[in-house]
């Protein structure tokens, strides 16, 4: 899971650019410190050490009243794009997600050659075994689910 609040914070940020299509998103840095229990200050530090020009964003920021950020995706880095769509695959894996929504998932990273078909079919069964184990009792919903989004993490590691 995420260690900390920057974590939280990066992530948040990461799925919101992923459902966006336009490559670009606008938030209230208040409204987000809100959100997620924190200070202001930690969303300022996200951001001037996560989204740099350097990793690919561009930020543009205006402080008081009707005060924004606006995240940009400013270059087309594959790396950029696999780490979002990876984080969002991750962050949506819980106690309730069924089989068929984690084979969907595997079929989008197939799709956008992240993975190769052998690597979804193994993942798809391993993660199907999961399924079965907690059926069987021998596991929790809370441990396959943490098993899969561990597998999901090292899928984005080596990919």
């Amino acid at each position: 899971m995420l260690n900390n609040k920057a974590d939280i914070v990066e992530n948040y940020i990461l799925e919101q650019l992923a459902e966006q299509q336009e490559g670009w998103i606008e938030l209230s840095r208040t409204k987000l410190a809100d959100k997620i229990s924190c200070a202001p200050s930690q969303i300022s530090y996200v951001l001037n050490t996560r989204f740099t020009q350097a990793k690919g964003y561009s930020v543009e920021s205006r402080r008081g009243m009707g005060g924004y950020i606006r995240i940009t995706i400013i270059e087309e880095d594959p790396e950029i794009e696999k780490n979002i769509v990876y984080n969002s695959i991750i962050n949506k894996i819980g106690e309730e997600t069924p089989f068929e929504v984690v084979k969907a998932m595997l079929g989008t990273l197939w799709e956008q050659k992240f993975i190769t078909r052998r690597e979804a079919e193994l993942v798809a069964r391993t993660v199907l075994n999961f399924y079965q184990s907690e059926a069987d009792e021998q596991m929790t919903a809370a441990e396959r689910a943490k098993l899969t989004r561990s597998i999901f993490a090292n899928l984005a590691s080596v990919s």
